[in-house]
């Protein structure tokens, strides 16, 4: 065999090689293309069971290997999606990705809505909202989303009036006939402040309300879905750039589903609730 054959066969096989290795490649990558990995806060058996059934629908459905990464705090989930971490996330409401953006520059947008855990107001001394007296305190949570979320529920009760704002505070209100004194606190002393003789009523989240064992069916009044409250609902998250990524779209279908909301109402019953079929 002449040497120049030799060249020929030897540059043939390299060929072969290098399509055998271009398919192989190519083959791992489109596997890889179908994993999704999820942000979510490190929370519950509840929400963990939840997520197991979505990851299962994703697979048997679309084909879609659906991973996710629990964080501890608030802070990580954006950071870690903004930095390519991660692929999605599901943790927050709509005000808190607002401030997050403008904060961090990041441009981070929903794909699709997922529940709401509706805030709820409390009494030791009333019955109805329509029993708290003139001059009673109703205090609320201090922090700029829950201090105006807060108060926009006191409003939405007919309490008082604010001004059309999205950062209300008690200077924003602009009728208050009963001269209820809105005191804001610290989120986790809005359970306690009910044992103050002076304290009509607390607008308290859930998971305080739970740590401090109240029944959610004793609140005297409870947020309702509206277009007061759509800016409260949690949803997943995507980088702009990738929000109409097909797969990334499937993961929704994957979460919007009948199984998804019996699951939820049978692990949470009505302290969270599915928004994603809400009729604006």
């Amino acid at each position: 065999m002449s040497k120049r054959t030799n060249w020929i066969i030897a540059g043939v096989a390299v060929v072969v090689v290098a399509a055998v290795a271009y398919v192989s490649f190519g083959t791992s990558k489109s596997a890889d293309n179908k994993t999704v990995t999820v942000g979510v806060m490190s929370g519950s058996k509840s929400e963990d069971e939840i997520w197991d059934s979505v990851t299962k629908t994703a697979k048997d459905k679309y084909g879609i290997t659906l991973k996710t990464k629990k964080f501890t705090d608030y802070l990580q989930p954006n950071k870690a999606l903004a930095d390519g971490d991660i692929d999605l996330n599901a943790f927050q409401n709509y005000p808190f990705l607002e401030n997050w953006n403008k904060q961090y520059k990041t441009d981070i947008v929903s794909i699709g809505d997922t529940w709401t855990t509706p805030l709820r107001i409390y009494s030791n001394q009333h019955k109805k909202i329509s029993e708290i007296k003139s001059g009673d305190q109703i205090t609320v949570a201090n922090d700029t989303t829950n201090e105006d979320r807060g108060i926009h529920l006191l409003a939405d009760a007919g309490l008082l009036k604010i001004k059309d704002t999205n950062t209300a505070t008690p200077k924003d209100i602009t009728s208050n006939p009963k001269n209820l004194k809105v005191t804001p606190v610290d989120a986790s002393q809005t359970p306690s402040s009910l044992k103050d003789p002076k304290v009509g009523a607390a607008v308290i989240n859930t998971n305080f309300a739970k740590s401090a064992k109240l029944d959610l069916d004793s609140a005297i009044y409870i947020e309702g879905l509206n277009k007061d409250t759509e800016k409260y609902f949690n949803f997943i998250a995507a980088n702009k750039k990738d929000k109409d990524k097909a797969i990334y779209k499937d993961v929704v279908k994957a979460f919007q589903t009948k199984e998804t909301k019996d699951l939820v109402k049978k692990l949470y019953g009505s302290s969270q609730i599915t928004v994603w079929d809400y009729k604006k």
